[in-house]
């Protein structure tokens, strides 16, 4: 059952280096052959290279447990990114802090009730400014999908 009281939890902060070969990876497993990306000696990040802060990201720095869903039946919803500025490029260190921002419940057609997450992440750049934010919605179904019938 998820915990509704998770709203505005916060995770420890954390840190992600905009580094220049993480860039180029990045560009090359979503097949972009963008030149600002790849060739530039001080590239600029794609606008979803922020999916990677996950993998820098700690345990503590992850406010999504508090909701306590069932991963079995949690399915990645929505995901939003919105941007302060100039494009993110190599070298950019952003202090990274995730919260709980929202939880609410929706009848469902098949699956029962559904329960909405919604986890917002700020990058805040070595200035102390706010220079991205990513917002995540997950689902949890109250059961797996029953298939209709014929």
């Amino acid at each position: 059952m998820a915990n509704l009281n998770a709203v505005g939890t916060t995770g420890e902060t954390f840190v992600l280096e905009v580094e220049r070969g993480k860039i180029r990876e990045f560009a090359r497993a979503t097949k972009s052959d963008n030149p600002a990306y790849l060739e530039r000696e001080v590239p600029v990040a794609p606008p979803t290279f922020l999916t990677v802060a996950s993998f820098w990201q700690p345990p503590a720095g992850n406010p999504w447990a508090a909701a306590e869903l069932d991963g079995r039946r949690v399915l990645h919803a929505e995901q939003q990114y919105e941007f302060f500025g100039p494009p993110l490029s190599a070298g950019a260190r952003l202090q990274c802090t995730s919260r709980i921002e929202d939880m609410y419940v929706k009848e469902g057609r098949r699956g029962g009730a559904l329960t909405f997450v919604v986890m917002v992440t700020d990058f805040v750049d070595e200035s102390g400014e706010l220079v991205a934010r990513s917002t995540m919605t997950g689902v949890e179904t109250a059961r797996a999908a029953q298939e209709e019938e014929s």
